[in-house]
């Protein structure tokens, strides 16, 4: 399946750990930047964080298979090894989860891999795969 890249544009504190975090930590390669806000290459898309010094994130969580899931999030589907890497690189990073590299819906339709962690600005990111792509939409 060949989608488009996507565009999203979030808030951030701190520039400096914005880059470090998804420069760093995540792998995304900087596109173009300001002193108010950097692009980078998410996966083949592009977010672009925005210095906004008083900005709020989190407006709650709600439940999907007993886990809280933060709401607002943002986020990707890889390939289920590129997840693995992933998640291990954050592991080797100390990034703290959310939630913790995992599988919902076991055995059900829509089965996926998935983890939840934020960036230094609070923002929620959720990272998930398939063993099928075509279940990303499957509901039986």
């Amino acid at each position: 399946m060949t989608v488009p890249p996507f565009h999203l544009a979030f808030p951030v504190h701190d520039l400096v750990a914005a880059r470090a975090f998804y420069g760093g930590v995540m792998g995304c390669r900087e596109g173009r930047s300001s002193e108010r806000w950097i692009d980078f290459d998410f996966f083949g898309h592009q977010i672009v964080a925005h210095l906004i010094e008083a900005a709020g994130t989190d407006a709650g969580a709600n439940p999907v298979d007993g886990h809280g899931v933060p709401v607002p999030h943002f986020g990707v589907v890889l390939g289920m090894a590129q997840w693995r890497a992933l998640a291990e690189r954050l592991r080797q990073s100390n990034v703290e989860f959310a939630i913790a590299p995992t599988v919902r819906f076991a055995g059900l339709p829509g089965e996926q891999a998935t983890m939840f962690f934020r960036d230094p600005s609070g923002n929620a990111l959720e990272i998930k795969a398939f063993d099928n792509p075509e279940s990303l939409f499957a509901t039986a």
